[in-house]
């Protein structure tokens, strides 16, 4: 925990695929049954610079590492969204979720989701647990919400509109200098992620000041991985499962 041990969260956000949902694998399943054709594999070093970015950016990345495969952008994603719409409805939640949310809705505490998901993904991943995600009472912001005009993650764009927006916190826009009282509001909010970008968005100012305390929660090939997010996360987490709320000031698990 280091220097954030003493901190009080008062509210919380919540990254969605690959922390709340176990849907990074429908991505790579999708994926790699495109790039089979062509012979070729997405590697986990590939994979962890889509991981928490937006749909479109995180597709440029994945065929930037195959230019010889004769596939553009457009036609990549219209593929593996086919792929992926079939199985979104399999897709289960991740150890640990459930009882961390209701646990929050319990006790009042202010949350909200922050996701790179489009919104038509969004619907489809979370139609069948609809009494997990109906405790956070539409506070939702996904990547293609443009009315926002959001840059996506690592930018920390998409947690500074859904805390202002949604939760009333006065933590500034990400187009301004952040003043001394946003500084200190950004950092009341606890940031769930499992992904690299993310986290990298949960700690990003555009002065570097202190953005959200982040708990990272990545996936244990990540952290096989020779870059990771460790040092830049203040708390690393193998599951869930692990997280103690009175570590943050939380009300702790009965």
């Amino acid at each position: 925990m280091g220097s954030n041990s003493k901190r009080t969260a008062e509210y919380v956000l919540f990254d969605m695929d690959g922390l709340m949902l176990d849907s990074e694998k429908i991505y790579t399943i999708a994926t790699n049954a495109i790039l089979a054709k062509y012979g070729k594999q997405m590697t986990w070093d590939m994979k962890a610079g889509c991981m928490g970015k937006p749909e479109r950016q995180a597709a440029i990345h994945t065929l930037s590492f195959f230019p010889d495969i004769p596939l553009g952008i457009d036609e990549f994603l219209r593929e593996r969204n086919r792929v992926q719409d079939e199985l979104w409805p399999t897709v289960p939640l991740m150890p640990g979720i459930r009882k961390l949310v209701f646990h929050l809705k319990k006790h009042n505490i202010p949350m909200a989701v922050a996701t790179s998901s489009r919104r038509r993904n969004f619907e489809m991943k979370t139609a069948h647990h609809q009494d997990l995600f109906e405790c956070f009472e539409g506070k939702i912001v996904c990547g293609d919400d443009t009315q926002y005009n959001m840059l996506g993650k690592p930018a920390p764009d998409i947690f500074l509109v859904t805390a202002a927006i949604y939760l009333g916190r006065n933590v500034g826009s990400p187009t301004a200098t952040p003043t001394e009282d946003n500084v200190n509001e950004r950092a009341k909010g606890l940031v769930f992620e499992d992904a690299i970008p993310g986290v990298q968005a949960g700690k990003r100012a555009v002065i570097d000041l202190l953005y959200h305390t982040v708990a990272w929660v990545p996936d244990p090939n990540l952290l096989k991985l020779k870059y990771t997010a460790k040092e830049k996360a203040d708390q690393v987490l193998g599951s869930l499962e692990h997280f103690k709320p009175e570590e943050w000031g939380l009300p702790p698990f009965n």
